[in-house]
């Protein structure tokens, strides 16, 4: 992402957000204060209207501007681990994220079907992130007196 690590950290930071990167994800209905410390939630729906389901993610591990670590829920189709990852990079920060379910009905597919779906979803999640981290009003400020 054509950002700084600190600039990433500072969407991840704001669980207000959540629904605008995280494909699957609708709406916010509260975010602890502590967020994104360890053990902090975010208490989200998921769906589509009138389908929707409120669950939430936990943070399991967080190092500000390096990794953030989650269990999100969203039952009763189960709950998955996701990590992401951020690295400094000559061209702002090299995201990465890693999902598997972990409980739930999602871990009865068979790992080849699953991954290949979770794949497009986090490559999507990831474009939403991007299109935030990059449109930051401050970030463009950086980049400009660059």
């Amino acid at each position: 992402m054509h950002a700084s690590p600190e600039t990433v950290w500072e969407v991840l930071s704001d669980g207000w957000l959540y629904p605008l990167w995280v494909v699957g994800a609708t709406r916010m209905r509260d975010v602890d204060r502590t967020w994104p410390g360890e053990g902090a939630q975010l208490h989200h729906s998921v769906g589509t209207w009138p389908v929707v389901i409120d669950d939430d993610t936990t943070v399991l591990e967080s190092r500000p501007r390096e990794l953030l670590r989650l269990e999100a829920k969203a039952w009763p189709g189960g709950s998955a681990h996701v990590a992401l990852h951020l690295e400094a990079h000559p061209e702002g920060t090299l995201v990465r994220i890693e999902e598997d379910v972990i409980k739930g009905p999602g871990k009865l597919m068979p790992a080849v079907l699953r991954l290949p779906v979770l794949t497009w979803r986090n490559t999507e999640t990831m474009r939403r992130l991007a299109y935030i981290v990059e449109r930051r009003p401050h970030e463009q400020l950086r980049r400009a007196r660059a």
